[in-house]
């Protein structure tokens, strides 16, 4: 660690990675430990799996998915917990003419910001769904932005795999009328065959303004990880506190 700063990965502001490393840092500062933890916004799951590995970050979030090839290439990478279950959520406007995956053919779409698990699971539901890249136009955007861009036109639809209920979606659907996605049975089975770190999920009725009825995904465990730069003394620390407080 820098000195006695530990760094906590988040990812953009209005996702679930975001308000769940504030809680986590504040909680951990008010813990008799001796260290200060800080927040450093990041682009998401393989940007933080990244930057543990170069020492930028001490702590980070990530999705299941991408852990396993993270560990493969580097050891040094230690899972704390695991913590929820994201839903990959596909967002449209109301009146949007895209009812399913397949008429996401010739739009724009955003797949998350570089280096996202949003980004990672994106891609894999378009292959799944058999649309290529020649067939749509895809837009590298973080959450907020998406949103933004959806409520003006200038996207058609935007992916974000998040923990529910994801506040930039919620703060969207009392901006303009939305719709979710399901993403269908059958890119639900290849997603689950691809990965055991995936599961069949929903996305309740009521979760969002104007949603009537629950809309079928995937889900992806969120965990907590670290590198091997902190000690196991700390981890354990940490670990105790996560369960005593996140009830």
């Amino acid at each position: 660690a820098s000195g006695n700063t530990i760094r906590f990965g988040a990812a953009d502001i209005g996702g679930m990675y975001y308000s769940f490393a504030n809680t986590f840092t504040e909680l951990a500062n008010e813990e008799a430990t001796d260290y200060t933890f800080e927040v450093r916004t990041t682009a998401g799951s393989s940007a933080n799996l990244r930057l543990l590995s170069d020492n930028y970050i001490e702590l980070g979030i990530a999705q299941a998915d991408l852990i396993d090839d993270a560990y493969k290439k580097n050891s040094n990478l230690r899972a704390i917990a695991g913590l929820y279950t994201e839903a990959c959520q596909l967002v449209v406007r109301a009146d949007s003419d895209i009812e399913t995956l397949d008429d996401l053919a010739h739009h724009t779409v955003s797949v998350g910001a570089e280096e996202s698990g949003t980004e990672l699971n994106a891609n894999q539901i378009l292959e799944f769904a058999g649309i290529p890249d020649s067939i749509v136009t895809k837009k590298n955007l973080d959450y907020i932005e998406a949103a933004h861009e959806l409520e003006s036109g200038d996207i058609d639809a935007f992916f974000c795999t998040a923990g529910l209920t994801t506040t930039v979606i919620d703060e969207l659907s009392r901006e303009c009328d939305i719709r979710l996605i399901s993403i269908g049975d059958n890119v639900i089975k290849k997603m689950l065959s691809s990965s055991d770190a995936y599961s069949a999920t929903y996305i309740p009725s009521g979760t969002y303004k104007g949603q009537d009825e629950d809309i079928k995904t995937i889900g992806v465990k969120s965990v907590l990880v670290t590198s091997d730069s902190i000690s196991d003394d700390l981890i354990e620390q940490l670990t105790r506190m996560l369960f005593e407080k996140t009830k």
